[in-house]
């Protein structure tokens, strides 16, 4: 498995981003993985070449780029401290639904223009605020995306957000996964009854789960990991690109 750092042109400027490539003889199947709050750093880039170890061309963007340089995120500690939790929730409060559009467009853009892509849909994937990015892409690339999966995504079916991908359900054309946690107040059950509704209504085929684990299980740096929810997102993951993808 092969990785290497890119640099992608989009209608803002220049997104910095990491992509692996699968061992062997091409073409592969493409991901676009996207990080959680916390944004680009080693264990994002260590979650995209696990995903690509399975078969895929992966790409991670590091979409706060319009930020400019800054200092990784320390997800085990950022809710710790007044000062980290401000940092932090300024860098999400920075980065708007139609700017997420955007990128969207230019990183599957990119990844079609890969020879080592193979053609058709591309798969999408997010945590946290990834999870919401991963739907919106599916919600507003159509076609292009045939698979996208949410895990511990945040606010993905809020009523009174006009920018929540629910409301794009009928545009939706991949296959949906969405993997919630419990106790958690940015996915709570009433949006997982509302976005099931809508889902159905708009005959996207989809599965929504609630993972035993809290809000952050799948990301190695996150307080709330847990291995057995993050082993099980990853057999969840495979299936779901497996049976859209290949």
């Amino acid at each position: 498995m092969a990785s290497r750092t890119v640099e992608i042109e989009t209608a803002d400027g220049t997104c910095p981003a990491a992509v692996s490539m699968p061992e062997g003889q091409g073409p592969w199947p493409a991901v676009l993985m996207f990080p959680d709050a916390g944004g680009m750093r080693d264990t994002m880039r260590q979650m995209g070449e696990r995903l690509s170890g399975l078969g895929y061309v992966v790409l991670v963007p590091d979409f706060y780029y319009r930020n400019g340089p800054y200092e990784p995120v320390d997800m085990a500690t950022a809710f710790r401290d007044k000062e980290s939790m401000e940092r932090l929730m300024a860098m999400i409060g920075s980065y708007t639904a139609d700017m997420a559009v955007r990128d969207a467009r230019a990183f599957a853009d990119y990844l079609d223009s890969l020879p080592e892509k193979k053609s058709g849909g591309i798969g999408t994937t997010g945590y946290c605020m990834g999870g919401r990015l991963s739907l919106i892409a599916a919600g507003h690339l159509g076609e292009r995306v045939a698979a996208a999966a949410s895990f511990h995504g945040g606010n993905i079916a809020k009523e009174d957000d006009p920018d929540s991908p629910h409301h794009k359900a009928t545009s939706i054309k991949a296959t949906v996964y969405v993997a919630g946690a419990i106790e958690d107040q940015s996915f709570p059950d009433e949006q997982k009854d509302r976005l099931e509704k809508v889902l159905t209504e708009a005959g996207v085929s989809h599965t929504i789960e609630t993972y035993p684990a809290h809000h952050g299980f799948a990301v190695p740096d996150n307080a709330s990991y847990d291995e057995a929810a993050a082993e099980r997102h990853w057999q969840a993951t495979a299936r779901l690109f497996a049976s859209a993808l290949q």
